[in-house]
């Protein structure tokens, strides 16, 4: 399959969730058996070796980490919005836009050292992205690389993620967004 097919079973629907926005809906990806199964390898191919957890962003990223993680053997870490978890957290908050947010791990759930690769459906403009990397790494974690579906690069994320030293990939890009 090529990306170009990939790309093809990603519907785009625009002004979603406002006006001028282009939303790239993955859900249609999904319900294809063999789009999601090679989007998923293709994912796993791209990524660092040597992994112990794959976090996922919620909540399309836990979908993808969960396929990823069973192709690298590695465990799958959830990383939810605030005030979602029970017990004690790991927590990030981080500026989006137009306004704040939160991002957080149960306490426990990421082992000091631990090789970590993050995986989510979308880079856009990576505060996310970068917010969550910084969480696992507050929590004693490495972060060994981020991986994509898709790349939003006239946004900038996945370049912002690179330039703090990241190794990070996407399977598929639009451009012009």
């Amino acid at each position: 399959m090529t990306t170009e097919h990939l790309k093809s079973l990603i519907r785009t629907i625009p002004d979603f969730p406002r006006e001028g926005i282009r939303f790239r809906d993955v859900s249609t990806l999904m319900v294809d058996p063999d789009g999601f199964t090679e989007a998923v390898e293709r994912m796993a191919s791209i990524a660092p070796q040597d992994i112990d957890l794959v976090a996922g962003i919620e909540a399309r990223g836990f979908l993808f980490a969960g396929a990823v993680a069973t192709k690298l053997s590695a465990g799958v870490l959830m990383v939810r919005k605030g005030g979602k978890l029970p017990g004690d957290v790991h927590g990030r908050d981080y500026a989006l836009e137009y306004g704040d947010d939160r991002l957080e791990v149960q306490v426990g759930n990421v082992p000091r050292g631990a090789r970590i690769l993050l995986v989510d459906d979308l880079i856009a403009t990576g505060g996310t992205a970068l917010a969550a990397c910084e969480l696992m790494e507050d929590a004693g974690a490495e972060v060994a690389g981020a991986v994509f579906l898709i790349d939003l690069p006239d946004l900038g994320g996945a370049q912002r993620l690179r330039d703090s030293g990241l190794d990070t990939h996407a399977l598929i890009s639009f451009e012009g967004e």
